[in-house]
């Protein structure tokens, strides 16, 4: 999986590593790297289509993804990473186990389930321990702690704006697993968010009464561009256009995929973009 994927680069295994899913695109080494997994499914770009396909096959019992067995058995891996945390962001863990006990090389599968950001560092330290690059991680983890800290000092001096993530738009999401903690981290008082849980559907009214100060929109999967399109598709509700972070201007779009719903070590990176972000919005108001 992509977080994975960039986990192992970033602590020094990059070399070691010989393949990824089609959705790992960093760093951009990886992208060279051949593709176990691609979609099962249609290339759909509108929010409210592709809830409806997600929905349709899970309801079927489908997958959403295909995996290349055929190119695993190829590659003959030590070790494959994967996860169980949500079967619509990567291929499920079962196909990968099945997949695993096929193959010839006898590979150790390893499943990554963070719920947290303290949960991500240690699934950084377990990557190293199994991979043999105890110090990498030292290094990686040293420094993520150190702007980890920074923000923790800063957030202490900044007024505390009450956020609403919407993970995705059509339906709403709130924001789950790690993303609430990003949020305190940066500064702000993350609401209608599910800490260490996945993320619920929200309804319009209950957003609209709850009047956030601020809205990030990050849905999981989009990039920039696609979620500018997710917010400008919002114009349309009402409840939206109500709000008062709305008609304040405290919207933020952001690119949920690299950032805000992939649990690897750029988590700290979108702590400091946010932290950034409410920096200015307090300067303006000022």
């Amino acid at each position: 999986m992509p977080s994975a994927t960039e986990i192992l680069f970033a602590i020094g295994a990059g070399d070691d590593v010989v393949a990824a899913t089609h959705e790992c695109d960093y760093p951009p080494e990886a992208l060279r790297l051949p593709k176990v997994s691609s979609s099962a499914g249609p290339q759909l770009r509108d929010p409210g289509e592709i809830d409806r396909h997600v929905r349709a096959a899970i309801h079927a019992g489908s997958s959403l993804y295909k995996l290349d067995t055929g190119l695993l058995e190829s590659l003959a891996p030590d070790l494959i990473v994967t996860q169980e945390l949500c079967p619509v962001c990567a291929v499920s863990y079962q196909i990968v186990a099945n997949a695993a006990k096929q193959l010839r090389s006898d590979p150790r599968v390893v499943s990554l389930e963070p719920s947290s950001l303290d949960d991500v560092l240690t699934n950084i330290e377990y990557l190293g321990e199994i991979t043999g690059r105890a110090e990498g991680v030292r290094r990686l983890i040293e420094s993520l702690r150190t702007r980890i800290n920074v923000l923790t000092r800063r957030r202490d001096n900044m007024p505390r704006l009450r956020t609403l993530v919407l993970e995705w738009t059509d339906p709403p999401m709130s924001a789950g697993h790690w993303i609430p903690g990003l949020i305190e981290l940066a500064g702000g008082i993350p609401i209608l968010a599910h800490p260490g849980a996945n993320s619920q559907h929200l309804s319009w009214d209950e957003i609209a009464a709850a009047d956030p100060d601020a809205v990030i929109v990050a849905p999981c999967g989009f990039d920039l561009n696609a979620t500018k399109r997710a917010i400008a598709q919002l114009d349309a509700r009402a409840q939206w256009k109500s709000l008062a972070s709305y008609r304040s201007g405290r919207i933020l779009a952001m690119d949920g995929n690299a950032y805000i719903s992939r649990p690897g070590p750029r988590l700290v990176d979108s702590a400091e973009i946010v932290a950034g972000w409410y920096t200015t919005l307090a300067e303006y108001a000022g």
